[in-house]
């Protein structure tokens, strides 16, 4: 008897928890860059500048109309003051008072769109210095100094958080009911990384989440596990084989790979009764893990099974067995 561990194996792409690509977001020269390429950077560190120049002479514009907007309004409702006075008395018309009103309504419009042009100028002023949103590393600059960017000139670097990664894989129906069921058995899952060169990653994951939708061609449903980096060893858009291993929560009747053989009627093994004869028993197999395979069916524990000489096995046979300690439970 032994606990059997299930391993699965799949392809996995690495994503990063944050990435944002840089772009400007006016139109304007481009100053000298303030990092080099894959520095580490904070959340509010300026990457890039553009010119100020023009922006500081629009918002200066942009306040200059603004007071010309309120000194108008505060005439205008001076002028309609003393329209309600002359009314009373009949000096002016009450279309005249009307007249006053609109322009009174007018100048105020006026005053809050002036504001509105004031605020945007701010704002616009204010993209000419192009910050890191996140704390990451960022890549290299795309654009160099003195060319014209704008919101058009695409992405002028890409900041991403590397000190932790998602792993995305696709898992068959099939296997995500399996791990279901194992989980109610109270099955633990481990998961690992395999690398290009055929290490693993020194961090076991964490799955975290499974998608929502299937993929009807595939039949396949996104799985996400997630890792901690602090060696940046995994980087985005890297690809990775994905070790999922589920742990049995009880003990299973196993046996070497090497005990099996299949003809048309299936696989069986030859197992020694207690009189040394060799018995042909037809099997039901479970689950494969390091080399053994889990007999749901046909052998009980404790059973003798012929490992090597398979060949010349013969039901009926007598036969004087040795244990194979390289098979040792």
């Amino acid at each position: 008897m032994r606990a059997l561990d299930r391993k699965s194996d799949f392809i996995g792409h690495v994503e990063s928890l944050d990435k944002v690509e840089v772009r400007a977001r006016v139109t304007g020269v481009l100053g000298p860059r303030k990092f080099q390429d894959g520095d580490r950077v904070k959340a509010g560190q300026v990457l890039f500048e553009i010119e100020r120049e023009p922006f500081e002479a629009a918002l200066d514009q942009r306040e200059a109309q603004l007071a010309q907007a309120q000194a108008a309004l505060v005439n205008a409702e001076q002028q309609l003051r003393r329209a309600k006075i002359l009314v009373k008395t009949k000096a002016m018309s009450e279309s005249q008072v009307d007249q006053l009103t609109a322009d009174q309504l007018r100048a105020l419009g006026q005053v809050k769109e002036g504001k509105a042009a004031l605020e945007l100028a701010k704002i616009n002023l204010s993209y000419t210095s192009i910050a890191s949103p996140i704390d990451g590393r960022i890549g290299r600059a795309t654009v160099t100094p003195g060319n014209l960017v704008g919101p058009d000139s695409g992405v002028l670097a890409t900041v991403v958080r590397d000190d932790e990664v998602r792993v995305l894989f696709s898992v068959s129906q099939k296997e995500i009911l399996e791990a279901r069921r194992s989980s109610e058995k109270g099955s633990t899952m481990n998961v690992r990384l395999k690398l290009a060169d055929g290490s693993f990653f020194e961090q076991d994951g964490k799955i975290d989440f499974l998608d929502v939708i299937v993929d009807p061609r595939t039949d396949g449903q996104i799985l996400r596990a997630t890792f901690k980096n602090s060696g940046r060893l995994l980087t985005d858009g890297q690809t990775v084989r994905v070790i999922v291993q589920r742990a049995a929560s009880e003990k299973s009747v196993a046996v070497p790979q090497a005990a099996i053989a299949s003809d048309q009627s299936g696989p069986y093994v030859f197992v020694v009764n207690d009189e040394n004869k060799v018995e042909q028993r037809r099997v039901k197999l479970g689950i494969q893990s390091d080399g053994f395979l889990g007999i749901e069916d046909g052998v009980r524990d404790g059973e003798r099974v012929i490992v090597q000489g398979l060949q010349r096995a013969r039901p009926g046979a007598t036969v004087a067995p040795q244990s194979a300690p390289a098979f040792a439970k």
